[in-house]
Protein backbone atom coordinates (compact mmCIF):
# COMPACT_ATOMS: atom_id res chain seq x y z
CA UNK A 1 0.00 0.00 0.00
CA UNK A 2 1.57 3.46 -1.08
CA UNK A 3 1.65 6.25 1.52
CA UNK A 4 0.00 8.86 1.16
CA UNK A 5 2.54 12.09 1.64
CA UNK A 6 -0.61 14.90 1.11
CA UNK A 7 -1.78 13.78 4.48
CA UNK A 8 -1.94 15.30 8.04
CA UNK A 9 -1.60 11.74 9.61
CA UNK A 10 1.21 10.40 7.55
CA UNK A 11 3.32 12.64 8.85
CA UNK A 12 1.80 12.93 12.49
CA UNK A 13 2.89 9.06 12.24
CA UNK A 14 6.44 9.67 10.86
CA UNK A 15 6.67 12.15 13.56
CA UNK A 16 5.32 9.87 16.72
CA UNK A 17 7.79 7.24 15.54
CA UNK A 18 11.12 9.09 15.16
CA UNK A 19 10.77 12.45 17.52
CA UNK A 20 10.98 12.68 21.40
CA UNK A 21 8.09 11.85 23.55
CA UNK A 22 9.11 15.66 25.00
CA UNK A 23 7.35 16.83 21.94
CA UNK A 24 4.53 19.05 22.98
CA UNK A 25 2.64 21.00 20.17
CA UNK A 26 1.80 17.96 18.05
CA UNK A 27 0.02 16.52 20.49
CA UNK A 28 -2.72 19.47 20.92
CA UNK A 29 -2.49 20.65 16.67
CA UNK A 30 -1.90 17.40 14.94
CA UNK A 31 -1.16 18.66 11.24
CA UNK A 32 1.81 19.19 9.36
CA UNK A 33 2.39 22.88 8.07
CA UNK A 34 2.94 23.07 4.40
CA UNK A 35 2.51 27.12 3.81
CA UNK A 36 2.30 30.08 6.05
CA UNK A 37 1.79 34.08 5.27
CA UNK A 38 1.06 36.88 7.88
CA UNK A 39 -1.76 35.38 10.83
CA UNK A 40 -2.47 32.19 8.88
CA UNK A 41 -0.85 28.73 8.06
CA UNK A 42 -2.03 25.73 5.58
CA UNK A 43 -1.56 22.53 6.30
CA UNK A 44 -0.76 19.82 3.70
CA UNK A 45 -4.50 18.86 3.20
CA UNK A 46 -4.74 22.84 2.46
CA UNK A 47 -6.40 23.45 5.10
CA UNK A 48 -6.25 27.07 6.67
CA UNK A 49 -5.79 27.96 10.15
CA UNK A 50 -5.62 31.57 11.80
CA UNK A 51 -2.10 31.14 14.08
CA UNK A 52 -2.68 33.20 17.50
CA UNK A 53 0.62 30.90 18.15
CA UNK A 54 3.12 32.41 16.07
CA UNK A 55 6.31 30.38 17.47
CA UNK A 56 5.26 31.21 21.05
CA UNK A 57 5.71 34.97 20.04
CA UNK A 58 8.57 34.73 17.91
CA UNK A 59 6.85 36.07 14.86
CA UNK A 60 6.33 39.47 16.08
CA UNK A 61 4.83 40.19 12.39
CA UNK A 62 3.43 36.76 11.58
CA UNK A 63 5.23 34.31 9.10
CA UNK A 64 7.07 35.52 6.21
CA UNK A 65 6.45 38.94 6.43
CA UNK A 66 7.86 40.63 2.96
CA UNK A 67 10.07 43.36 4.34
CA UNK A 68 11.64 40.76 6.71
CA UNK A 69 12.31 37.96 3.95
CA UNK A 70 13.63 40.85 1.49
CA UNK A 71 16.16 41.75 3.92
CA UNK A 72 16.96 38.02 4.42
CA UNK A 73 16.87 37.07 1.19
CA UNK A 74 19.51 40.16 0.46
CA UNK A 75 21.82 38.65 2.52
CA UNK A 76 21.97 35.61 1.79
CA UNK A 77 22.49 36.38 -2.11
CA UNK A 78 25.34 39.09 -0.86
CA UNK A 79 28.17 36.61 -0.25
CA UNK A 80 28.56 37.93 3.35
CA UNK A 81 29.08 35.12 6.24
CA UNK A 82 26.83 33.27 8.12
CA UNK A 83 27.61 32.55 11.03
CA UNK A 84 30.67 34.80 12.67
CA UNK A 85 30.83 33.50 16.54
CA UNK A 86 30.89 36.86 18.39
CA UNK A 87 33.25 38.51 15.45
CA UNK A 88 31.71 41.54 14.20
CA UNK A 89 30.25 42.29 10.59
CA UNK A 90 28.66 45.41 9.15
CA UNK A 91 25.32 43.47 9.81
CA UNK A 92 25.82 43.32 13.57
CA UNK A 93 26.86 46.42 13.88
CA UNK A 94 24.08 47.94 12.21
CA UNK A 95 21.81 45.53 14.40
CA UNK A 96 23.49 46.90 17.95
CA UNK A 97 22.75 50.41 16.65
CA UNK A 98 19.40 49.39 16.46
CA UNK A 99 18.90 47.68 19.68
CA UNK A 100 20.55 50.86 21.39
CA UNK A 101 18.78 53.35 19.55
CA UNK A 102 15.25 51.46 20.70
CA UNK A 103 16.53 51.47 24.41
CA UNK A 104 15.51 53.88 26.73
CA UNK A 105 18.37 56.62 26.54
CA UNK A 106 19.62 56.17 30.40
CA UNK A 107 19.65 52.17 29.49
CA UNK A 108 21.57 52.82 26.32
CA UNK A 109 24.14 55.21 27.79
CA UNK A 110 25.55 52.49 29.82
CA UNK A 111 24.57 49.58 27.83
CA UNK A 112 26.59 46.81 26.81
CA UNK A 113 25.31 43.80 24.84
CA UNK A 114 25.96 39.88 25.43
CA UNK A 115 24.97 37.66 22.59
CA UNK A 116 24.30 34.16 23.53
CA UNK A 117 23.21 30.82 21.93
CA UNK A 118 20.04 31.19 20.21
CA UNK A 119 17.27 30.15 23.02
CA UNK A 120 16.11 32.53 25.67
CA UNK A 121 16.81 29.59 28.08
CA UNK A 122 20.50 30.78 27.56
CA UNK A 123 20.15 34.31 27.54
CA UNK A 124 18.88 33.11 31.06
CA UNK A 125 21.58 31.37 32.37
CA UNK A 126 23.99 34.37 30.78
CA UNK A 127 22.68 36.73 32.57
CA UNK A 128 22.62 34.84 36.22
CA UNK A 129 26.38 33.65 35.57
CA UNK A 130 26.97 37.65 34.85
CA UNK A 131 25.36 38.60 38.19
CA UNK A 132 27.19 35.84 40.15
CA UNK A 133 30.29 37.04 38.42
CA UNK A 134 29.85 40.49 39.59
CA UNK A 135 28.67 40.28 43.00
CA UNK A 136 30.21 36.96 44.34
CA UNK A 137 26.92 35.73 45.76
CA UNK A 138 25.39 33.09 44.62
CA UNK A 139 21.77 33.17 45.89
CA UNK A 140 18.67 34.09 43.37
CA UNK A 141 15.32 35.95 43.62
CA UNK A 142 12.56 34.55 41.24
CA UNK A 143 8.65 34.61 41.61
CA UNK A 144 6.04 32.16 41.94
CA UNK A 145 4.53 31.67 38.14
CA UNK A 146 7.92 32.98 36.63
CA UNK A 147 9.06 31.09 33.84
CA UNK A 148 12.63 31.65 32.46
CA UNK A 149 13.33 28.45 30.35
CA UNK A 150 14.13 24.47 30.38
CA UNK A 151 17.98 25.08 31.24
CA UNK A 152 18.98 23.28 34.69
CA UNK A 153 19.82 27.06 35.53
CA UNK A 154 17.01 28.91 34.10
CA UNK A 155 14.67 25.91 35.37
CA UNK A 156 15.36 26.31 38.75
CA UNK A 157 14.29 30.02 38.66
CA UNK A 158 10.99 28.68 36.75
CA UNK A 159 7.72 28.35 39.14
CA UNK A 160 6.11 25.22 37.21
CA UNK A 161 6.48 22.21 39.48
CA UNK A 162 5.38 19.48 36.45
CA UNK A 163 8.78 20.52 34.29
CA UNK A 164 11.27 20.73 37.39
CA UNK A 165 9.62 17.46 39.78
CA UNK A 166 11.98 14.62 37.90
CA UNK A 167 14.93 17.02 37.85
CA UNK A 168 17.57 16.63 40.43
CA UNK A 169 19.92 19.19 41.10
CA UNK A 170 19.04 21.98 39.68
CA UNK A 171 20.36 25.17 40.41
CA UNK A 172 20.27 25.52 44.32
CA UNK A 173 19.80 28.77 46.34
CA UNK A 174 16.78 30.35 44.39
CA UNK A 175 14.02 31.49 46.57
CA UNK A 176 10.64 32.07 45.24
CA UNK A 177 8.98 35.26 46.28
CA UNK A 178 5.13 35.93 45.67
CA UNK A 179 3.86 37.68 42.56
CA UNK A 180 0.66 40.03 42.67
CA UNK A 181 -2.49 38.85 40.91
CA UNK A 182 -5.64 40.41 41.71
CA UNK A 183 -7.63 37.03 40.79
CA UNK A 184 -5.69 34.61 42.86
CA UNK A 185 -4.28 36.75 45.24
CA UNK A 186 -1.10 34.88 46.89
CA UNK A 187 -2.12 36.73 50.23
CA UNK A 188 -5.71 36.13 49.65
CA UNK A 189 -6.57 39.62 49.91
CA UNK A 190 -6.54 40.79 46.26
CA UNK A 191 -6.99 43.96 44.65
CA UNK A 192 -4.71 47.11 46.34
CA UNK A 193 -4.51 45.31 49.63
CA UNK A 194 -2.85 42.26 47.27
CA UNK A 195 -0.35 44.66 45.96
CA UNK A 196 0.96 46.56 48.95
CA UNK A 197 1.33 42.91 51.04
CA UNK A 198 3.50 41.53 48.15
CA UNK A 199 5.99 45.10 47.85
CA UNK A 200 5.92 44.99 51.91
CA UNK A 201 6.57 41.17 51.58
CA UNK A 202 9.53 41.69 49.04
CA UNK A 203 10.95 44.51 51.02
CA UNK A 204 10.55 43.43 55.01
CA UNK A 205 12.08 40.29 53.81
CA UNK A 206 15.40 41.45 51.73
CA UNK A 207 16.10 44.19 54.63
CA UNK A 208 14.92 41.09 57.33
CA UNK A 209 18.41 39.98 58.84
CA UNK A 210 16.89 36.95 60.25
CA UNK A 211 15.18 36.18 57.28
CA UNK A 212 16.74 33.21 56.24
CA UNK A 213 17.67 34.24 52.37
CA UNK A 214 21.47 35.57 52.26
CA UNK A 215 21.89 38.73 49.93
CA UNK A 216 21.14 37.56 46.35
CA UNK A 217 23.12 37.86 43.85
CA UNK A 218 20.16 38.88 41.20
CA UNK A 219 16.58 39.00 41.10
CA UNK A 220 14.80 37.92 38.48
CA UNK A 221 11.41 38.94 37.24
CA UNK A 222 8.92 39.22 33.69
CA UNK A 223 6.92 42.76 33.67
CA UNK A 224 4.19 40.33 32.27
CA UNK A 225 4.35 36.88 33.33
CA UNK A 226 3.63 34.56 30.41
CA UNK A 227 3.89 30.59 31.02
CA UNK A 228 2.58 31.79 34.23
CA UNK A 229 -0.67 32.61 33.01
CA UNK A 230 -0.53 36.45 31.54
CA UNK A 231 0.12 38.38 34.81
CA UNK A 232 0.81 41.65 34.30
CA UNK A 233 2.76 42.90 37.22
CA UNK A 234 1.06 46.10 38.92
CA UNK A 235 3.35 49.11 38.22
CA UNK A 236 4.09 49.64 42.29
CA UNK A 237 5.37 46.10 42.28
CA UNK A 238 8.14 46.79 39.66
CA UNK A 239 9.21 50.14 41.41
CA UNK A 240 9.18 48.34 44.64
CA UNK A 241 11.48 45.67 43.57
CA UNK A 242 13.65 48.26 41.69
CA UNK A 243 13.68 50.82 44.16
CA UNK A 244 14.67 48.16 47.06
CA UNK A 245 17.21 46.45 44.66
CA UNK A 246 18.85 49.57 44.13
CA UNK A 247 18.69 50.18 47.78
CA UNK A 248 20.78 47.02 48.99
CA UNK A 249 22.66 46.97 45.45
CA UNK A 250 21.12 44.09 43.95
CA UNK A 251 21.27 43.63 40.07
CA UNK A 252 17.82 43.55 38.81
CA UNK A 253 16.86 41.00 35.80
CA UNK A 254 14.24 42.10 33.47
CA UNK A 255 12.91 38.77 31.52
CA UNK A 256 11.29 40.30 28.29
CA UNK A 257 11.62 37.33 26.28
CA UNK A 258 7.69 37.10 25.50
CA UNK A 259 6.37 40.54 26.73
CA UNK A 260 8.95 42.37 24.97
CA UNK A 261 9.40 44.19 21.21
CA UNK A 262 6.02 45.92 21.31
CA UNK A 263 3.63 42.80 22.70
CA UNK A 264 2.52 44.97 25.64
CA UNK A 265 1.89 47.77 24.01
CA UNK A 266 5.32 49.56 24.63
CA UNK A 267 8.59 48.26 23.21
CA UNK A 268 9.54 46.57 26.37
CA UNK A 269 6.82 46.06 28.85
CA UNK A 270 8.96 47.42 31.77
CA UNK A 271 8.40 50.97 30.23
CA UNK A 272 5.25 50.78 31.92
CA UNK A 273 6.58 51.23 35.15
CA UNK A 274 9.18 53.83 34.38
CA UNK A 275 12.24 51.97 35.88
CA UNK A 276 15.22 50.93 34.22
CA UNK A 277 16.49 47.52 35.35
CA UNK A 278 20.23 46.29 35.45
CA UNK A 279 19.77 43.25 32.93
CA UNK A 280 17.13 43.18 30.41
CA UNK A 281 16.72 39.38 28.17
CA UNK A 282 15.29 39.80 25.00
CA UNK A 283 15.07 36.69 22.47
CA UNK A 284 12.18 35.28 20.63
CA UNK A 285 11.26 38.31 17.76
CA UNK A 286 13.93 40.13 18.32
CA UNK A 287 15.41 37.37 15.51
CA UNK A 288 12.77 38.30 13.43
CA UNK A 289 11.46 34.79 13.02
CA UNK A 290 15.08 33.10 13.37
CA UNK A 291 17.02 31.94 16.32
CA UNK A 292 18.83 34.94 18.59
CA UNK A 293 18.84 35.63 22.30
CA UNK A 294 20.84 38.80 23.87
CA UNK A 295 21.39 40.24 27.23
CA UNK A 296 21.30 44.02 27.25
CA UNK A 297 23.31 45.05 30.57
CA UNK A 298 24.91 47.86 32.68
CA UNK A 299 28.21 48.04 31.97
CA UNK A 300 29.30 48.55 35.45
CA UNK A 301 28.44 44.31 35.38
CA UNK A 302 31.01 43.59 32.55
CA UNK A 303 34.02 42.44 34.80
CA UNK A 304 33.75 38.96 33.55
CA UNK A 305 36.86 37.75 31.66
CA UNK A 306 36.88 36.94 27.91
CA UNK A 307 34.94 33.23 27.01
CA UNK A 308 33.05 33.47 30.63
CA UNK A 309 30.35 32.70 28.66
CA UNK A 310 30.07 31.47 24.94
CA UNK A 311 28.13 29.71 22.28
CA UNK A 312 28.98 28.27 18.91
CA UNK A 313 25.33 29.99 17.32
CA UNK A 314 26.06 33.28 18.58
CA UNK A 315 26.26 35.05 15.48
CA UNK A 316 23.40 34.48 13.19
CA UNK A 317 23.47 37.14 10.69
CA UNK A 318 20.42 36.17 9.12
CA UNK A 319 18.78 36.77 12.34
CA UNK A 320 20.25 40.18 13.06
CA UNK A 321 19.68 41.13 9.79
CA UNK A 322 15.61 39.99 9.74
CA UNK A 323 15.77 41.21 13.52
CA UNK A 324 16.76 44.83 12.51
CA UNK A 325 13.92 44.94 10.52
CA UNK A 326 11.43 43.86 12.82
CA UNK A 327 12.81 46.45 15.76
CA UNK A 328 12.68 49.22 13.75
CA UNK A 329 8.71 48.70 12.78
CA UNK A 330 7.85 47.49 16.31
CA UNK A 331 9.29 50.39 17.88
CA UNK A 332 7.84 53.12 15.54
CA UNK A 333 4.97 55.27 18.16
CA UNK A 334 2.17 54.14 15.47
CA UNK A 335 2.74 51.20 15.59
CA UNK A 336 2.73 50.40 19.39
CA UNK A 337 -0.60 52.49 19.86
CA UNK A 338 -2.17 50.08 17.08
CA UNK A 339 -1.00 46.92 18.96
CA UNK A 340 -2.59 49.31 22.23
CA UNK A 341 -5.67 49.85 20.55
CA UNK A 342 -6.00 46.02 19.05
CA UNK A 343 -5.47 44.71 22.65
CA UNK A 344 -8.50 47.00 23.79
CA UNK A 345 -10.47 45.66 21.36
CA UNK A 346 -10.08 42.37 22.65
CA UNK A 347 -10.53 42.92 25.89
CA UNK A 348 -13.39 44.96 25.51
CA UNK A 349 -14.64 41.37 23.30
CA UNK A 350 -13.74 38.94 25.99
CA UNK A 351 -14.67 41.08 28.69
CA UNK A 352 -18.21 40.93 27.07
CA UNK A 353 -18.45 37.00 26.42
CA UNK A 354 -17.47 36.84 30.02
CA UNK A 355 -20.50 38.43 31.61
CA UNK A 356 -22.60 35.84 29.14
CA UNK A 357 -21.13 32.56 30.03
CA UNK A 358 -20.11 30.65 33.25
CA UNK A 359 -16.69 29.09 32.45
CA UNK A 360 -14.74 32.20 32.31
CA UNK A 361 -12.86 33.57 35.62
CA UNK A 362 -10.95 36.49 34.61
CA UNK A 363 -9.36 38.31 31.39
CA UNK A 364 -6.37 40.33 31.89
CA UNK A 365 -3.32 41.32 29.91
CA UNK A 366 -2.00 44.17 27.77
CA UNK A 367 -1.67 45.19 24.72
CA UNK A 368 -1.83 41.71 22.28
CA UNK A 369 -0.85 39.62 25.30
CA UNK A 370 -4.00 38.55 26.81
CA UNK A 371 -5.02 35.80 29.10
CA UNK A 372 -8.72 34.61 29.40
CA UNK A 373 -8.60 31.85 32.50
CA UNK A 374 -11.66 29.37 32.08
CA UNK A 375 -13.08 28.29 35.36
CA UNK A 376 -15.18 25.40 36.81
CA UNK A 377 -18.48 26.87 37.33
CA UNK A 378 -19.71 23.76 39.44
CA UNK A 379 -16.46 24.15 42.14
CA UNK A 380 -16.72 25.88 45.59
CA UNK A 381 -15.44 29.15 45.12
CA UNK A 382 -12.45 30.31 47.35
CA UNK A 383 -12.12 33.28 50.26
CA UNK A 384 -12.05 35.94 47.30
CA UNK A 385 -15.07 34.09 45.09
CA UNK A 386 -13.07 33.14 42.69
CA UNK A 387 -14.50 29.35 41.50
CA UNK A 388 -11.54 26.70 41.27
CA UNK A 389 -9.42 26.91 37.66
CA UNK A 390 -9.78 24.24 35.18
CA UNK A 391 -7.59 23.00 32.88
CA UNK A 392 -10.29 20.54 31.26
CA UNK A 393 -12.61 23.09 30.27
CA UNK A 394 -9.76 25.47 28.57
CA UNK A 395 -8.66 22.08 26.89
CA UNK A 396 -12.08 21.41 25.17
CA UNK A 397 -12.61 25.49 24.09
CA UNK A 398 -8.98 24.83 22.68
CA UNK A 399 -9.94 21.63 20.87
CA UNK A 400 -12.61 23.42 19.93
CA UNK A 401 -10.96 26.21 18.44
CA UNK A 402 -8.54 23.93 16.19
CA UNK A 403 -11.48 22.34 14.85
CA UNK A 404 -13.12 25.52 13.88
CA UNK A 405 -9.27 26.48 12.50
CA UNK A 406 -7.84 28.74 15.15
CA UNK A 407 -4.75 27.37 16.36
CA UNK A 408 -4.36 28.99 20.42
CA UNK A 409 -2.17 28.09 23.35
CA UNK A 410 -3.36 27.38 27.44
CA UNK A 411 -0.75 28.41 30.18
CA UNK A 412 -1.26 29.45 33.62
CA UNK A 413 -2.11 26.71 36.46
CA UNK A 414 -3.50 23.78 35.48
CA UNK A 415 -3.06 24.85 31.66
CA UNK A 416 -6.62 26.62 32.92
CA UNK A 417 -5.47 30.26 30.74
CA UNK A 418 -5.80 30.68 27.17
CA UNK A 419 -3.19 33.39 25.87
CA UNK A 420 -3.49 35.58 22.95
CA UNK A 421 -0.01 35.56 20.82
CA UNK A 422 -1.14 37.07 17.74
CA UNK A 423 0.87 38.35 15.08
CA UNK A 424 1.30 42.43 16.20
CA UNK A 425 0.30 43.84 12.67
CA UNK A 426 -2.62 41.49 12.70
CA UNK A 427 -5.33 43.13 10.41
CA UNK A 428 -8.93 43.75 12.29
CA UNK A 429 -10.58 41.24 10.13
CA UNK A 430 -8.24 38.57 10.91
CA UNK A 431 -8.72 39.40 14.83
CA UNK A 432 -11.98 39.36 14.68
CA UNK A 433 -12.80 36.34 12.54
CA UNK A 434 -10.62 34.66 15.15
CA UNK A 435 -12.01 36.32 18.20
CA UNK A 436 -15.51 34.72 16.39
CA UNK A 437 -13.94 31.31 16.54
CA UNK A 438 -13.11 32.03 19.65
CA UNK A 439 -16.40 32.96 21.26
CA UNK A 440 -18.30 30.27 19.57
CA UNK A 441 -16.43 27.56 21.27
CA UNK A 442 -16.73 28.87 24.54
CA UNK A 443 -20.49 29.55 24.18
CA UNK A 444 -20.63 25.51 22.82
CA UNK A 445 -18.87 24.80 26.03
CA UNK A 446 -20.67 26.87 28.37
CA UNK A 447 -23.67 25.23 27.64
CA UNK A 448 -22.71 22.09 28.24
CA UNK A 449 -21.92 23.19 31.91
CA UNK A 450 -25.48 24.80 32.39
Amino acid sequence: MLENKGTNQYYITRQDSTESNARSYPRKFPFALAKASGSWVEDVEGNKYLDFLCGAGTLALGHNDPEVNRAMVELLTSGAPLHTLDLTTPVKDAFVDTVLRCLPKEMADTAKIQFCSPSGTDATDAALKLCKTATGRTSVIAFQGGYHGMGHGALACTGNLSAKSKINGLMPEVHFFPFPNSYRCPFGLGGEAGIEAACQFFERTLKDPESGIPKPAAVIIEPIQGEGGVIPAPVKFLQTIRRVTQELDIPMIVDEIQCGMGRSGKLFAFEYADIIPDVLLVSKAIGGSQPLSIVVYNKKLDVWQPGAHAGTFRGNQLAMKAGTVVLKRVSEPEFLADVVRKGELILSRLNSLKSRVSIIGDVRGKGLMVGTEFVNPRGTKDSLGALPCSGEIAARVQQLCFENKLVVEKGGRNGSVMRCLCALNITDDDLNAALDIFEKAVLSVDAEYR
